[in-house]
């Protein structure tokens, strides 16, 4: 079974990002991403209700870190790493399947500059490299156009459409599930 440590934490450096922990100074940047319409347009979850439920966001997250259960990056780019500008995460980790879902969001402001592009060749290195993965799984809202596109450019695979799969705002709503496998 895969065994997972994030001790110390795996900062990650691009040509323009830097890759790091997220922190409670990151609160009210986070609060506004996470309530920002055009950036949770396909997340299909509620926005974030207040700054006090995004830092008890971020000691959640943090614990799990701790714990090895989840990481969770702040994007920053290196000029400014004090300002966090998206987040990339392995969640929903599957250690028997040697498998993680990725996700990420960034602020509407950086997007269509690469960073996402940038950002995510390293994360999967990482997670096929340091984290032992054998596979690495993406669940994306069919309309998120530039989301599919990105995974594409990254060779992830279309595994599975599901219908009406998932309830969320008085309606049931569709699924896409792309995957990578480290071969």
């Amino acid at each position: 079974m895969l065994k997972l440590n994030f001790k110390p934490f795996p900062e990650i450096e691009t040509d323009r990002l830097l890759l790091r922990q997220v922190n409670k100074k990151d609160a009210n940047t986070l609060f506004l991403l996470r309530t920002d319409k055009k950036a949770i347009q396909f997340i299909d979850r509620a926005p974030a209700s207040s700054v006090d439920e995004i830092k008890s966001f971020i000691k959640m997250i943090n614990k799990k870190i701790k714990d090895n259960e989840t990481i969770c990056w702040a994007i920053t780019l290196k000029e400014n790493p004090e300002e966090l500008i998206g987040t990339i995460s392995f969640h929903r980790i599957e250690l028997e399947n040697y498998r993680a879902e990725i996700g990420y969001m960034l602020m509407p402001e950086h997007w269509r500059k690469g960073l996402i592009s940038e950002a995510i060749p390293k994360v999967i290195d990482h997670g096929f490299s340091k984290m032992k993965l054998h596979s690495i799984e993406a669940n994306i809202n069919p309309n998120n156009a530039l989301s599919r596109k990105v995974l594409e450019k990254f060779g992830f695979k279309k595994e599975a459409y599901y219908k009406e799969n998932y309830f969320f705002n008085g309606k049931f709503l569709d699924s896409e599930i792309y995957s990578l496998l480290k071969s």
